[in-house]
């Protein structure tokens, strides 16, 4: 692949378009040359826009919950340029039998006999539960709205955003790579792998190892109800990962809560799924569901340890992953950008001599961990 006239000259091409690229070419914006390719027509046409919309502080390990509080005090108060809030208070209940809720309950979670839990969520059914725990300090994120305040952000900061673009080559050339994607030439001193689903195959077309990056399916419906829930009752999860609902504008979401490994693919519910965990949710709630409006498949990826992969790549030199967030995607998505971008404007010789800290967080995020382990 030759350099043309059209090559545009970046400092970070970044690859994929959901929350973590968006979040990073926000961070970045104005500081070094950014360029953001997504092969789709649209940004965060995958699992971004199929998000859940809720932010658990005590959800995941302890890294991720670090990079959760980060995430939520820069939300805090946030407003999009149309005033929208980007994000607000709205907790998480978990229902179940007694070991399950223990086994399950996080730090930060308080524990509710089953009449306190019922007095936060009238519609949970009296005797079909033997414990509660709550987390008061979640949040609920309008995913829209902040993926558009990311992408405004980082236009309004000069960088280039191609939709329809996906990478067909790529070349280590001199001190960078010369990467083609749609009909765009870039010449790039390092690309940001936050592909998604598809991170492992970007890896693969760079000519870069693999980290057993796995997709895994989690399904979702919105569903109309003949009474409304109270917009303030807590989102609630079974103990046991088999369905999740909370209250939502038009109804109410429900999901499976399944984590089935799949291929990288734009995945679409099975029939009955939905179906069947209304079902599920209806022994435990009066749940008075009149219809299914939408439905949809996204696909939460991580590696065997599940922990995000965060840093450059310890074989391929200006190569970068930020991926495998699973399903901490939205609520890790600030303080990822802010780590990686720290980490791109320093350079992968400045950290290797420990001109620019790196902090715990970052260590236990690094692709090496993965590399030495296959």
């Amino acid at each position: 692949m030759a350099t043309t006239d059209s090559t545009h000259d970046v400092d970070v091409l970044i690859v994929g378009g959901g929350i973590a690229g968006l979040s990073l070419a926000s961070e970045l914006a104005g500081k070094c040359r950014v360029a953001l390719v997504e092969a789709e027509q649209s940004l965060a046409y995958h699992t971004s826009s199929r998000s859940a919309q809720q932010l658990i502080p005590s959800y995941g390990p302890a890294p991720v919950q670090e990079l959760t509080r980060r995430t939520l005090l820069t939300l805090r108060g946030a407003v999009d340029d149309a005033g929208r809030r980007l994000a607000w208070p709205s907790r998480f209940m978990l229902v179940g039998t007694a070991a399950d809720v223990a086994a399950e309950a996080h730090s930060g979670m308080g524990h509710l006999a089953p009449h306190e839990a019922r007095a936060l969520a009238p519609v949970l059914r009296e005797g079909a539960f033997e414990a509660a725990a709550l987390d008061t300090d979640s949040v609920r994120t309008d995913a829209l709205a902040l993926i558009g305040d990311h992408e405004s952000k980082a236009r309004s900061g000069g960088v280039a955003i191609h939709v329809g673009s996906p990478v067909h080559t790529a070349q280590r050339v001199g001190a960078g790579w010369l990467v083609g994607a749609g009909a765009e030439g870039f010449h790039a001193l390092n690309v940001v792998n936050a592909a998604g689903a598809w991170a492992d195959d970007l890896a693969i077309l760079f000519g870069v190892e693999r980290l057993g990056l796995q997709p895994f399916r989690r399904t979702a419906a919105l569903v109309s109800l003949a009474e409304p829930l109270d917009p303030d009752m807590p989102m609630i999860a079974a103990a046991d990962d088999s369905w999740y609902f909370r209250p939502d504008e038009v109804g109410a979401l429900v999901s499976p809560a399944e984590t089935e490994p799949s291929r990288a693919e734009d995945a679409v519910p099975r029939p009955g799924d939905v179906e069947r965990t209304i079902e599920l949710i209806r022994g435990v709630a009066e749940l008075p569901v009149t219809g299914i409006l939408r439905a949809w498949t996204g696909l939460r990826t991580s590696p065997a340890d599940g922990l995000p992969v965060l840093g450059f790549d310890p074989e391929a030199p200006g190569f970068f992953w930020l991926a495998g967030q699973g399903g901490y995607g939205f609520q890790t998505s600030a303080a990822m950008a802010e780590d990686a971008a720290g980490q791109l404007l320093a350079g992968a010789e400045a950290l290797r001599v420990g001109v620019r800290p790196v902090s715990e967080t970052e260590r236990a995020l690094d692709p090496h961990r993965l590399s030495v382990r296959r």
